[in-house]
């Protein structure tokens, strides 16, 4: 596979992980530049498992820039979501679904940076459990309990929310 095909091909899945992980638009372009300069740079003949490799890379360089911003910023929307808007929807179902978007990642960005990690490689880049742990480089258990402690968390604030909101309405 040569540089250009390597980019066409992986171009979207490396830039959606870096989206999710820096949560800005920017940045991630940035991540995603530099994943491509140091692929196109490396001897990938003994490389078997392409978009496993290219996603450690871009996770490693998420992970490094992370760890420098620890007390950084954070941004809400995904461009992976807002690419598949719903144009034919009357004004108030659009209104819902925007705010929907905006109380899920509220709480996604509460998410530890490890687990919203995994989160995002097995939900938006729809990798199995063994190619995460190939990509994250730790054990398959790792990755199963970093996903159910996630799904545990997001429930957990889910839940305070809608009381929080139920209470909110009843001293209305």
């Amino acid at each position: 596979m040569n540089d250009r095909e390597l980019f066409e091909t992986y171009k979207e899945q490396v830039y959606r992980l870096c989206y999710f992980m820096m949560q800005n638009r920017s940045d991630a372009e940035d991540i995603c530049q530099e994943v491509f300069v140091k692929a196109i740079l490396t001897d990938r003949s003994e490389i078997r498992e392409i978009k496993a490799w290219l996603l450690r890379i871009a996770s490693n360089e998420c992970n490094s820039v992370l760890r420098r911003r620890k007390n950084g910023w954070t941004k809400e929307l995904s461009a992976y979501l807002r690419s598949r808007p719903r144009l034919s929807n009357p004004v108030e179902e659009s209104y819902d679904q925007r705010e929907t978007k905006v109380e899920f990642y509220k709480l996604y960005s509460m998410l530890p940076n490890k687990v919203r990690m995994v989160f995002t490689l097995r939900y938006v880049n729809e990798l199995t459990v063994p190619e995460i742990s190939n990509v994250i480089n730790v054990p398959e258990g790792t990755v199963k309990s970093r996903l159910n402690r996630g799904l545990k968390l997001l429930q957990n604030k889910a839940a305070s929310q809608v009381k929080e909101m139920v209470g909110n309405e009843s001293t209305l």
